[in-house]
């Protein structure tokens, strides 16, 4: 029973992200523009390493896990 409530809460929350990232996405512009993500452009290849962007996200889906799965 308890994977089922969890995949329903991921199927939740990808809805809420689909939503966000269709209607709304001045809210996530930020991703990808913070000092320390690394961006490397050529003429012909670049690459894109977003450390800080992934430290923010790894933060932020921490605090939530916690919230709400904590005994």
């Amino acid at each position: 029973m308890a994977f089922g409530k969890l995949l329903a809460a991921i199927g939740v929350a990808l809805l809420i992200i689909g939503l966000i990232v269709s209607y709304a996405p001045w809210l996530i512009n930020w991703f990808g523009k913070l000092p320390g993500d690394i961006r490397i452009e050529d003429e012909k290849k670049w690459v894109f390493i977003p450390v800080t962007s992934m430290f923010v996200v790894s933060i932020i889906l921490t605090i939530i896990i916690n919230l709400f799965f904590r005994k």
